[in-house]
This record gives C-alpha cells, sequence and structure tokens, in this order.
C-alpha cells in the first residue's frame, strides 16, 4: 500500500509538472515578444506550376564549381576578363578563373556581402547586408560608399546593379529587419524596403521609391529607361523608370509570380533572369490572412518554422513580361536554393543563399 502510495503521488507529481510546462509553453507561444507587427493581407491564387511554368528538368544537369571554398555564393559577378567572384558568409569574396577554378580570396568586408556589380573601371560593387555599399578596386582595395541616405541607416543593403552612366542602384531590403532576421520582414508583410541611387561622381545617395515589400533584386533595362525590382514579400516585380517623361513614376512589371523571386539580373539582350529559391507555400498563402498566427510561427523554434524547399526554379522573361524561358529541377538533390542568376558568355551562372558551391549550365 505504501508503494502504491509512492506511486500515485509521483504519477500527479508528473501530471502537475507536465501541465505547468504546457501552460508555460501556451503562454509562450501567444504572448512572448517577436518584434513583428504584422498586417493582414491577401495574395492572389498562386498560378501554380503548369503551363509556362510547367515541371521540367532542364536544371537537372547544373555543374557545381568552386565547391568546398564556403558557404552562400549569394550572387554572382564576372568581371570583363571572365573571372568569376563569389560572396560567402563570414564576408569572404572569392575570385575563380573563367572555368570555376583556382579560387582565391579577393576581399574580405567582414560582414555579409550579397549583390555583387561591376562599375566601368572595374571596381567590384558590393552590397553587404551589414557594411552598407562597398567598392573594391581590381587590386582589392575596399571602400565604403553609403552606409545611411536620408537619414537613415542602411539596414539590409541588398542588390545592386550599375548603369552605362554610371549611376549605381541598389536595394535596401527592410529599414527594420536586418539580414539575420529576413523572415520577421516576410512575415510582417509590411512595405519596409526602398531602392536607392547613388551617384559616384557628387557620392550623393537617394531613396528613388520606398515602400516596398522587401525590396530585393535591381537590374537596369538594355536602353537605361528603367529598373527593375523584385519585391519579395508581394511575389512581384516593379518597373521604375530613370529616364525620359515617366522618370520617377513606377508600375507593374509583373505579378503574382509562381515562386518567392529574389534575384534578377539583365542579360543586355532583352531577356531577364528570375531567381525563385522556393515556390510559393501553401503554408504561407494560408497565414496571410491571420496576423496573430504569423507571431505565433515566430515564437516557434526555427526548425519548425516555414523555410525554402529544395526546388531549382529560374525563368527567363522579355521586356513585357513574357514567359521565354522556364528552368526546374524537382530534386531534392537540386541546386537550390537559387538566389541569383548571371548570363555570361555562354553560360548561366546561379547563387544561392545557403549552397556550398556555384552552379552553371550552358545558356539554354
Amino acid at each position: 500500500y505504501s508503494h502504491g502510495k509512492e506511486h500515485r503521488q509521483m504519477l500527479k507529481w508528473i501530471g502537475k509538472t507536465i501541465l505547468i510546462i504546457f501552460g508555460i509553453t501556451i503562454l509562450y507561444l501567444l504572448t512572448w515578444p517577436t518584434g513583428i507587427d504584422p498586417v493582414a493581407w491577401s495574395p492572389k491564387k498562386a498560378p501554380g506550376i503548369v503551363g509556362i511554368y510547367a515541371h521540367n528538368k532542364l536544371l537537372s544537369k547544373t555543374q557545381i564549381i568552386g565547391k568546398g571554398i564556403g558557404v552562400g555564393p549569394e550572387d554572382i559577378g564576372v568581371d570583363i576578363q571572365g573571372r568569376i567572384y563569389a560572396p560567402y558568409e563570414g564576408g569572404k569574396i572569392f575570385r575563380y578563373d573563367s572555368d570555376g577554378t583556382n579560387g582565391k580570396e579577393f576581399v574580405d568586408t567582414k560582414g555579409r556581402p550579397l549583390g555583387l556589380g561591376f562599375d566601368a573601371d572595374g571596381n567590384l560593387i558590393i552590397c553587404d547586408s551589414f557594411k552598407g555599399l562597398l567598392s573594391a578596386s581590381p587590386s582589392g582595395d575596399l571602400t565604403t560608399l553609403v552606409t545611411e541616405v536620408d537619414g537613415v541607416l542602411l539596414k539590409f543593403t541588398d542588390d545592386v546593379d550599375i548603369a552605362k552612366d554610371g549611376m549605381i542602384y541598389f536595394s535596401d531590403a527592410s529599414i527594420k529587419f536586418d539580414q539575420h532576421n529576413y523572415k520577421q520582414d516576410l512575415l510582417e508583410h509590411r512595405p519596409n524596403g526602398r531602392v536607392i541611387s547613388y551617384n559616384p561622381n557628387t557620392k550623393k545617395a537617394k531613396t528613388i521609391k520606398d515602400n516596398m515589400y522587401f525590396a530585393n533584386g535591381v537590374a537596369v533595362s538594355p536602353d537605361q529607361s528603367y529598373l527593375l525590382v523584385v519585391e519579395t514579400g508581394d511575389y512581384k516585380i516593379t518597373k521604375i523608370w530613370i529616364a525620359g517623361d515617366k522618370k520617377g513614376n513606377s508600375e507593374i512589371f509583373m505579378d503574382n509570380l509562381p515562386g518567392i523571386p529574389d534575384g534578377i539580373s539583365s542579360s543586355g539582350d532583352g531577356i531577364f533572369w528570375i531567381a525563385f529559391p522556393s515556390r510559393r507555400q501553401e503554408i504561407l498563402e494560408k497565414l496571410a490572412t491571420k496576423p496573430f498566427l504569423r507571431k505565433v510561427v515566430m515564437r516557434l523554434p526555427e526548425f519548425l518554422q516555414p523555410a525554402p524547399e529544395r526546388y531549382g526554379f529560374v525563368i527567363g522573361v522579355n521586356e513585357k513580361g513574357n514567359v521565354v524561358f522556364n528552368l526546374q529541377d524537382p530534386s531534392p538533390k537540386s541546386y537550390s536554393p537559387i538566389t541569383s542568376v548571371e548570363a555570361h558568355n555562354g553560360y548561366l551562372y546561379f547563387g544561392s543563399l545557403t549552397y556550398n558551391g556555384i552552379g552553371r549550365i550552358p545558356m539554354p
């Protein structure tokens, strides 16, 4: 009887402990500060991977180069000599020969370099998410160009493209969240992003468009009259006129994209290449109208939060926004998530925020 009584007391203690832990967990999920102020919104029904976006395996033969150097070559730059540049976690940018061999450290920003581009003098213009807009000379001398614009610090310097007149256009994905907390910005779904122009002659920067939903990839049109900017949080691409009668105006270039868009680049021949780190995710669509539940999601351990799937996905569109190329690889071993695409000398080069290596295929 004594043994049975102790056993019952132990079970009661265990039961109370479980209830307390459960209560604390519920309290945490409902009330712990998340740092986000989400707003309800209603995305259009995703077009699906059908029709012009139909499944295929055209990326299945992607060649991996520069493997083993570092993690997360988010964007790829190619200089006039055909040498390949890739930025990695930890701040280092490596330079490779044109065949992807002989990788050597070119410069270390000691931040998190993302978007890359070359100016007419061969300087590598770098968007470092933490350090701002930087420039590295051909010999690797690093200079800081911009750290704040219109009195607001650059919080998440993201992607860059350079016009023929030397003007540098780059995105500040969010003025509220940094690169470590990009999920918070996407789940909040408020227009915290902006696009900025920097004149290297006057050394002045100004915001050319703000109130953007996670301003990401940037590409100048071949005729230099407009700029395309990816709004990752809204599944769309915005056109901003930078010359002519419409200068300063903006309009939607592509809307309701089939994936979560990231990088965009111009091939110079009228094709814009767009990278999708992931297809649209049903869970995110359902959470769009439920801001409170999005706060709960942010309180979950990271491994339980929505994350990009392993799915290679790239499209090429013309200047009217019509899909010309649809390249995919549904394999769980695909080169993904693809965050950028660069066309150069008969190849498409792919960057990734988390992959160990650079992707490359012959131009389709």
